[in-house]
């Protein structure tokens, strides 16, 4: 992407909040669908935690030993080539990321920026969720970290913005999958603190000296 593109991806990803915070949503799960992101994913957490290419990495949709290889050497290469500047998120990400990731990066910094929660699902969401942390770390705030997946990048992420996820179960989806488990519980949670009888209200004997 040129530096333009990116932004303008990110602008699309504003919009799509804007649209949906318009019309009441008070909470968001981001989610996407693609083949090959993982890479993408995988040069943008090395630039911004100096995490190595064999720790970050992973199989994606089911890479052998082979093609794992070819893979790290890719990333390699295009951090390589491309020389992203870890101090200029836009750079990173105009450089070595892709407009999905763009786009889900506008729709976190909308959320936050409108005190709304975004819950965090896979790790290109994470790596999204990673550009907006280093564009505004104030909007780490309002992620919620859904759950850890098999993919290693995933866990270097969240440890290193400062999330901790609410379940790990192995998913390896990005689809939104573990964004919808995750706001479901959120939700059980809300009603928990909100609806769930107290001891006094429910005439529960306290304890006595």
């Amino acid at each position: 992407m040129t530096r333009e593109e990116a932004v303008k991806a990110i602008c699309s990803g504003i919009e799509i909040f804007e649209g949906e915070h318009r019309s009441g949503v008070d909470i968001v799960g981001t989610g996407e669908m693609g083949i090959g992101n993982t890479t993408a994913a995988s040069a943008i957490t090395i630039c911004f935690t100096a995490a190595a290419a064999e720790e970050v990495a992973g199989r994606g949709t089911g890479l052998d030993d082979a093609g794992l290889k070819n893979k790290i050497e890719v990333i390699r290469r295009s951090l390589s080539v491309n020389k992203p500047d870890p101090v200029d998120p836009l750079d990173v990400l105009s450089k070595v990321g892709g407009f999905e990731i763009a786009g889900l990066t506008g729709i976190i910094l909308a959320a936050s920026a409108n005190k709304v929660p975004v819950v965090i699902d896979g790790f290109i969401s994470a790596s999204a969720a990673l550009v907006a942390f280093k564009m505004e770390p104030r909007s780490r705030d309002y992620m919620i970290a859904a759950h850890n997946s098999v993919e290693r990048g995933h866990k270097i992420i969240l440890e290193h913005i400062g999330l901790k996820p609410l379940f790990d179960l192995g998913l390896r989806l990005g689809e939104g999958t573990g964004a919808a488990l995750a706001i479901s519980l959120a939700d059980a949670s809300i009603k928990i603190l909100t609806q769930m009888a107290t001891f006094k209200s429910a005439n529960v004997s306290e304890k006595t000296p």
